[in-house]
C-alpha cells in the first residue's frame, strides 16, 4: 500500500469513527436554529424578514480532486457520512404547550415594544428579557413593567423546556437557550435594545 492509499484508510478510520460518536450525541444545531427562528418570527411578527442564509461550503469532490485515491476517498465518505446525517434527530417544537407559550408571548410583545426600544428593557444574552434601566419608565408603571418581564422570562424558560422535553432530551435545554438568545437579537426590530456577548447594552 503507497503512502496516499495508507493515509485515505487511515482518514477513513477515523472519520468512520467520529461518525459513530456523532451520532449519539448529537445535537442538531441547525434545525434549532431554523425553529427557534420561526418562533422567534411569529412572536415578532417578523415573519416577512428573509431567513439569513446559511454559508455556501465547497463540493467535496472541489476539494479531492487530483488522483484516483482522492476519488475513491470521495466516493467512499458519500456513503458514510450521508446515512450517518441522515440518523441525525430532527427537532420537535409543536405541541399543545408551545402553542400556548407562543400564543401568550406574542399577545405579550405589544406590551413589551414600547420598553424595548426606549432602553428600559432588552434582550438579554442569556435568551431572557432583562431590565436595562427602569429609570426611562414612568414610576407608576414600573412594577407593571416588571411583571411584563416576570411573566415573558417564565414563558421563555417553559418554552425551552417544553422544547427539550418533547425530544426527550432534557440535557438539550441550554443549547436550546443559547439558541434562542442569539435568534432573538439577530430578529429584534431595528430600535430595540439588546445584549451582546460581554454583557454591554446596544440598540439596534
Amino acid at each position: 500500500m503507497n503512502a496516499t492509499r495508507r493515509f485515505a484508510a487511515v482518514t477513513l478510520m477515523a472519520l468512520f469513527t467520529s461518525a459513530c460518536v456523532t451520532i449519539n450525541i448529537y445535537f442538531p444545531a441547525a434545525a434549532a436554529e431554523e425553529a427557534a427562528r420561526m418562533i422567534v418570527r411569529d412572536v415578532l411578527e417578523q415573519q416577512e424578514k428573509p431567513a439569513v442564509e446559511p454559508e455556501s461550503m465547497p463540493e467535496p469532490s472541489s476539494l479531492l480532486k487530483g488522483g484516483q485515491a482522492a476519488g475513491w476517498l470521495a466516493w467512499t465518505l458519500d456513503r458514510l457520512v450521508a446515512p450517518a446525517a441522515a440518523q441525525q434527530p430532527n427537532l420537535q417544537v409543536d405541541t399543545p404547550a408551545t402553542s400556548r407559550l407562543r400564543a401568550s408571548m406574542r399577545k405579550r410583545i405589544s406590551d413589551l415594544a414600547p420598553h424595548l426600544r426606549s432602553g428600559a428593557i432588552g434582550f438579554g444574552n442569556d435568551g431572557f428579557v432583562a431590565i436595562r434601566d427602569l429609570s426611562l419608565v414612568p414610576l407608576r408603571e414600573r412594577s407593571g413593567v416588571q411583571r411584563l418581564v416576570n411573566e415573558e422570562n417564565a414563558d421563555r424558560t417553559a418554552l425551552y423546556r417544553e422544547i427539550a422535553r418533547a425530544n426527550d432530551r432534557p440535557d438539550w435545554e441550554g443549547q436550546i437557550r443559547e439558541t434562542f438568545a442569539r435568534v432573538w437579537v439577530e430578529e429584534a426590530p431595528s430600535g430595540f435594545w439588546y445584549q451582546g456577548s460581554r454583557g454591554a447594552w446596544q440598540q439596534k
